[in-house]
């Protein structure tokens, strides 16, 4: 019976040997106040397995503020996976790391629950100065602010309305020539609309007379066939009188008479400042309207053959799709007269680039606004907040004497050089004890840039330490690239910061064009951004 519960008792133990699949550590289990602690889950499959870490935004009562990009790395036929969470608590206390759960090929497997301490920030008053709150300051003055946008869109409305009423009054005109079947029925109505404008009343006499005899001289043009709008008064009477002859028309001498007797009298209206009373006026109408009638009648009618009707139908076809053109021209012109007025608009209360950059598009910009990524790279690893993810890149970047000295290099990049923004993190790792002289390497990473196009470099060196006391080389300066899609060359800026630790040398550079100053913005917050993780000793 010994035996049995023995056996039974290792078959348990191997059981749960074999279930421990996610290996479970921390940084620290002691840190202050809003500092980090860093958890990480490890666990080791095959190349065919799909596991999925947790994620949320709380691990128990920590709270996780980073939630880096799963590392792979390969060891043999297996893959070994590392998943790293950033935690921490602004209340002072004992918390617990819970169980999480790792799902491995839809398998449940658990890490260790762990418990951390978090303490409070002790401050020295004898040191540190004490100051009272600051009074609540009023915000400057940013110009014309909400009134400036409002005005401006009042003005675009008001542009618009305008344009419509233009567009209109100009259609109106345009239908008058397709809208009469005949020349009597269209001077009819342009009589009638003669005096539903109420010049005379408004005192605009000779305008009336100009329009009342041009209605008279297109009638006889159209009906007469002769050049009534081109001759003088008596031009237009003698030929009149001729067509009348030859056509034998009809036509009686008062009809010749009241028609001559209207046009000098607009003649003198024009030319002479001369204004006729109000029933001389009427009288003048009246007269043209009794002309266009007799002539009208004076006209002998001619049988129109099928030809002629389906000639006219075709012109009045035309005149339709000429009329349509033109209505969608008027359009299409509102619409782009009211895009330049809002072009016009912002260019002057925002300038020419900040509508370049939000309308057309600018790429870093793009880069700048978008969810940016916090990750580490190499080993030691460098970590650094990016607009994307860098992409592991281990090809040769450094000249070929340096290679027989290199053991391990692992490079991650965004972009390229010859890219408007470009980024390069990673690690190279040196055979043997070796000395890292920070000065020469960061000259041969330069060497290897200038191998890749890069001339007319200005170069500047300087001392760089960060936050955690690790001394460093800083290059910074300028350089000339050739676009390999213009073929036009630019100017370029770069950055670029090199450390070194245990025989190994971590690099970040950042190279953009010099008048670039979303990219600025980039690279400073990238820096900003960078973590050197000290090599374990």
């Amino acid at each position: 019976m010994k035996k049995i519960l023995y056996l039974a008792l290792l078959l348990v133990s191997a059981f749960g040997f074999a279930q421990k699949r996610v290996e479970t550590s921390i940084d620290t289990t002691k840190n202050k106040i809003g500092a980090q602690f860093n958890l990480t889950l490890r666990t080791n499959v095959d190349t065919l397995s799909n596991v999925t870490f947790p994620s949320g935004t709380n691990f128990g009562n920590l709270e996780v503020i980073r939630n880096y990009v799963i590392d792979t790395v390969k060891k043999g036929d297996r893959y070994e996976l590392v998943k790293k969470y950033g935690l921490t608590q602004f209340d002072s206390g004992r918390y617990t790391v819970p169980q999480l759960k790792v799902i491995i090929n839809d398998k449940p497997y658990f890490s260790d629950s762990l418990t951390v301490e978090v303490s409070n920030v002790v401050v020295d008053t004898l040191k540190q100065k004490l100051y009272d709150i600051k009074p609540i300051m009023e915000a400057p003055s940013v110009g014309w602010g909400i009134w400036g946008y409002l005005l401006g869109l009042v003005l675009l409305a008001a542009i618009g309305y305008g344009v419509y009423l233009l567009v209109k009054k100009l259609q109106k005109k345009k239908t008058d020539e397709i809208i009469y079947k005949s020349p009597i029925e269209k001077a009819n109505a342009l009589l009638s609309n003669l005096e539903k404008k109420q010049l005379v009343q408004r005192g605009e006499v000779k305008d009336y007379y100009s329009e009342l005899t041009d209605i008279a001289r297109t009638y006889i043009e159209e009906v007469v066939h002769i050049p009534a709008m081109e001759s003088t008064t008596s031009e237009l009477i003698v030929a009149l009188r001729n067509a009348a002859s030859n056509k034998k028309m009809p036509v009686n001498q008062e009809t010749f008479e009241n028609l001559e007797r209207v046009l000098k009298t607009a003649d003198l209206v024009k030319f002479a400042k001369s204004r006729p009373m109000d029933f001389e006026i009427v009288g003048d109408r009246e007269k043209i309207e009794k002309v266009i009638v007799v002539i009208d009648k004076s006209v002998p009618k001619e049988e129109e053959d099928e030809e002629t009707e389906l000639f006219h139908e075709l012109q009045r076809q035309k005149m339709l799709k000429r009329q349509k053109r033109n209505r969608i021209f008027a359009g299409v012109g509102v619409f782009a007269l009211l895009l330049l007025g809002t072009f016009v608009f912002f260019v002057a209360t925002k300038g020419f680039d900040y509508v370049k950059d939000n309308l057309i598009g600018h790429p870093t910009k793009d880069l700048l606004d978008g969810e940016w990524v916090y990750s580490e790279y190499g080993n030691p690893a460098i970590a650094i907040e990016t607009p994307k993810v860098l992409k592991r890149d281990d090809k040769q970047r450094l000249p070929k004497d340096a290679a027989a000295l290199i053991k391990d290099m692992q490079m991650f990049t965004y972009g390229s050089l010859t890219d408007n923004f470009y980024i390069i993190a990673g690690t190279i790792n040196y055979k043997g004890e070796t000395q890292i002289d920070l000065e020469k390497g960061v000259e041969g990473y330069l060497h290897a840039m200038e191998s890749q196009g890069a001339s007319n470099m200005l170069i500047k060196q300087e001392e760089f330490n960060t936050d955690k006391g690790i001394s460093g080389r800083k290059a910074y300066g300028t350089m000339t690239l050739k676009s390999p899609t213009t073929g036009h060359s630019e100017k370029m800026y770069y950055e670029l910061l090199a450390f070194g630790q245990q025989n190994g040398l971590q690099v970040l550079l950042i190279a953009h064009r010099e008048d670039d100053e979303y990219a600025k913005q980039i690279r400073e917050r990238v820096i900003n951004s960078a973590e050197l993780k000290i090599a374990a000793q």
